[in-house]
């Protein structure tokens, strides 16, 4: 039977103290998490276009291979930071998942508008009306950040009071 006398409590500095961590913890994982999705889904389940298109087909499955790489590093990243979050009892999962949305959803705008229309390394499908995939893609990216937003928020409030 397990003594849970040493079971400490941490208090509200403590949570404060590690925010940044848990805001840390849970960009990284959104993050990696969404370009996870995306680089399985639209790259190599759907074959819509690779991480850079605008060259050969072997550049870009060579960076989709980077572009994989990177969302595992910071998946894993995020993840070890997790670890240790729970190790030093200092994790808000309210404020974590929070920031997990806020990263998917980040990324997901940067891809849509800088990546896909300012940049033009790549479109979501290469096809003649492509706004209604544009409208989806940031959509998308738009309601998860604006939900990660109100966590962080819900969150936020609940450590005030």
């Amino acid at each position: 039977m397990a003594d849970n006398s040493r079971i400490v409590k941490t208090s509200t500095k403590n949570h404060y103290s590690y925010i940044k961590h848990n805001w840390w913890s849970g960009f990284l994982f959104g993050l990696g998490m969404v370009t996870f999705i995306d680089e399985t889904v639209f790259h190599q389940l759907l074959q819509w276009h690779h991480f850079y298109d605008r060259s050969t087909t072997e550049l870009g499955l060579i960076s989709d291979g980077l572009f994989h790489a990177f969302s595992w590093f910071a998946t894993i990243g995020g993840l070890f930071m997790l670890a240790d979050l729970k190790r030093r009892q200092s994790l808000n999962w309210l404020y974590w998942w929070g920031s997990v949305l806020t990263g998917a959803g980040l990324f997901q705008l940067y891809d849509g508008i800088i990546q896909h229309k300012v940049l033009r390394v790549h479109q979501v499908r290469y096809i003649e009306n492509l706004w209604v995939y544009d409208l989806v893609w940031n959509t998308a990216a738009v309601l998860l950040l604006i939900t990660g937003l109100i966590i962080i928020r819900q969150a936020r409030r609940r450590m005030k009071g």
